[in-house]
């Protein structure tokens, strides 16, 4: 019976503040990406512009941590990768017979997969990481399902050919290639990422950004059509001299699909009206755009509330 209360209470304090206030979780990510800072803004924005409600931010793993924390109604609003999302809804891979009442209330920016590795190593492409050190994200995040996706697009095995393959997170990442025990790791977020910018502003270090984009293709045949390819411009990061070319793939905040409909509404005028603020916070926030805000970029079905927003907006959803 305490079990149960325990996992009934979020529900019920959910539905209180979508009338009265109360306390908001909000899944971010690991402290060295683009996630938690935008989260700690827009719970900011919540706190002081919706009576009555504290909003806070939890660090987690990434999209997939949050995805799960949502499921056990632990948090109320999350950040979220359209891929992992997807898998979420659909019951499927991480969440294999335990699907995610998750639903779509805005498309915020696009993440992009960053192969990061520094001169010394020798990697200059995918087919170099072969029998090195690298890390593929922390447990729970989408950084970690999007870079099995790719080395398996590689035609690598995760469990076969590599010297060393560590789950950690970009700051942890960064100082493993500083101190030499990592040759190169993955990371899937905004740009500019805080870690890679700490990496390539080392002395000593030249950065190095790897090439993936002719593999997108072969990943989305196999799992749907959510990633896209892009470029990372060079100058990007600081020894960063060449155009990275790389595969990206859309970003959403999220809820569960009983969330009042008045509390999206809320949710959604704040974040929108307050895209200002959170661009001063991180540049990647500017990327959150009218044009944007897309049915086949969201990946999941809207929240019915957050369909309304847009289209009352000026929103065309596709």
């Amino acid at each position: 019976m305490a079990a149960g209360l325990a996992l009934a209470a979020p529900r019920i304090a959910l539905a209180q503040a979508g009338a009265q206030g109360g306390q908001m979780a909000i899944g971010t990510g690991t402290t060295g990406g683009v996630y938690y800072p935008l989260g700690g803004a827009l719970a900011n924005l919540i706190s002081r512009q919706m009576p009555g409600m504290s909003a806070t931010v939890e660090v987690t793993g990434g999209s997939v941590g949050n995805l799960q924390l949502l499921g056990a109604n632990r948090v109320s609003l999350i950040f979220s990768q359209v891929d992992a999302a997807v898998d979420a809804v659909r019951g499927q891979d991480r969440f294999r017979g335990r699907p995610v009442p998750a639903r779509a209330i805005a498309v915020i920016y696009t993440n992009r997969m960053q192969v990061v590795t520094v001169a010394s190593t020798g990697i200059k492409s995918i087919a170099d990481i072969k029998g090195k050190r690298i890390s593929t994200g922390a447990p729970g995040s989408a950084t970690e399902v999007m870079a099995l996706r790719l080395i398996e697009a590689a035609g690598l095995d995760p469990a076969k050919d590599f010297r060393a393959r560590e789950r950690l997170s970009p700051a942890e990442s960064t100082n493993a290639v500083k101190d030499g025990k990592l040759d190169a790791y993955m990371f899937v977020s905004g740009i500019p990422t805080s870690a890679i910018t700490d990496l390539g502003a080392s002395p000593g270090v030249q950065l190095q950004m790897i090439d993936h984009d002719e593999f997108t293709a072969k990943i989305v045949e196999k799992y749907g059509p959510v990633y896209f390819n892009e470029v990372i411009p060079a100058g990007t990061y600081p020894g960063q001299t060449a155009d990275n070319r790389q595969m990206s793939v859309a970003n959403v905040l999220a809820v569960r699909e009983e969330m009042p409909a008045e509390m999206v509404s809320k949710l959604l005028r704040i974040t929108w009206d307050g895209r200002e603020d959170l661009a001063r916070t991180h540049a990647e926030a500017r990327n959150f755009t009218l044009a944007g805000q897309k049915t086949a970029s969201a990946g999941i079905p809207w929240h019915p509330a957050a369909e309304a927003f847009w289209r009352e907006t000026g929103a065309n959803l596709g």
